[in-house]
């Protein structure tokens, strides 16, 4: 049992299925699906769709800061990223056409790559500060989606680009195969070849990695080009799910909640040792209090408090030093216990007079 709570994953998961819990009493149906024209339908469901942007985000971001890094133009290359889809789209003379949604997505997707490889090269090559470097993007990005859209939201009509965020297949949210996709490519990738230790080892001491030949430079490159390809994918769902390329909302601080997700699933923004499954999980995490936010119906004007406080205690479940606190404090209760049992300590003389026998 110790070693199962003193798991990385143990707390995370725990405050998971607290939230859960709360929601269920709370509202007893909020666990409830029904399958309706042979598609789910629930707010578990729900949960589950509408994480898969903020999920890829957080992969993206997972790696970054496994670098000792950190990438705040998320949200920017989420709303680049939707605005050439649908300024492709829009301009076409087909827009419901599978070529032409074709050719917007892969457009979309080398754009949020470009913007990526962009960070990369500030931080890795030319050796700014990643919060600098990303900041100079997260500046500008939205306003080079408003060129791109000539300031204005841009709307389509497109079954297949509609699809991608609301369509269906197996009766589960298209939405949710992408992400599971992204998920196990990300784990495979950094889990079941070298480059995960190899990007561990530049998180922990780059300049020790350097040493051993690692080439710690086009490992924190290639990590904020996949960075940016994930963002450029979120933003791809996001115009998907509206069917509109808003600048000014797409990707709204979503680096931040992205950057929570990270730090509840257990990975340590110094870098260095980081968890997939853990970011997976903080994700729903975020994604199950937003949905007791409105289950709970909380004022709007209230909102972020509420979510500010409950995440406060969620990281205070989690924390290591509360652990060891909580464990010192049972054991000293346990220790005085132990000698209250045993009584008061017998006289001095007598111990002398033992012992002289």
């Amino acid at each position: 049992m110790k070693k199962l709570v003193r798991h990385r994953l143990f707390w995370p998961i725990a405050a998971l299925i607290a939230l859960i819990v709360v929601n269920t009493i709370a509202r007893p149906q909020f666990i409830g699906i029904t399958l309706r024209n042979g598609q789910l339908y629930g707010p578990l469901i729900d949960i589950l769709r509408n994480s898969a942007p903020l999920m890829l985000v957080a992969l993206g971001m997972t790696i970054v800061i496994a670098t000792r890094g950190i990438d705040l133009s998320v949200g920017a290359i989420m709303a680049v990223s939707g605005a050439v889809a649908l300024t492709i789209i829009d301009s076409s003379s087909d827009p419901g056409g599978l070529g032409t949604v074709a050719i917007a997505l892969v457009t979309a997707l080398l754009v949020a790559l470009v913007l990526g490889a962009w960070n990369g090269l500030l931080v890795s090559v030319v050796g700014i500060q990643p919060i600098i470097a990303t900041l100079v993007l997260m500046l500008a990005g939205r306003g080079v989606a408003l060129l791109i859209t000539d300031g204005f939201i841009t709307t389509v009509t497109s079954a297949p680009y509609k699809f991608i965020a609301t369509g269906y297949v197996l009766a589960l949210p298209f939405a949710l195969f992408i992400a599971a996709a992204a998920i196990a490519v990300i784990a495979l990738v950094e889990r079941r070849t070298a480059l995960g230790v190899l990007t561990e080892a530049v998180g922990i001491n780059p300049e020790a990695s350097r040493l051993a030949g690692v080439r710690a430079k086009g490992i924190v490159f290639g990590a904020y080009v996949a960075s940016g390809v994930l963002a450029g994918l979120a933003g791809i769902l996001y115009s998907s799910n509206i069917m509109a390329a808003d600048a000014n909302a797409s990707g709204l601080y979503i680096e931040l909640y992205a950057i929570l997700a990270v730090v509840l699933g257990g990975t340590s923004l110094m870098g260095g040792k980081f968890t997939i499954a853990g970011t997976v999980v903080g994700v729903f995490t975020i994604q199950t209090l937003e949905s007791t936010i409105l289950f709970l119906g909380v004022p709007s004007a209230q909102a972020p408090v509420f979510f500010a406080a409950v995440v406060v205690v969620v990281v205070l479940v989690q924390s290591p030093q509360l652990h060891r606190f909580m464990r010192g404090l049972t054991t000293r209760r346990r220790d005085d216990s132990d000698r209250t049992d045993a009584g008061p300590p017998a006289p001095a003389h007598t111990q002398t007079e033992a012992v002289s026998r």
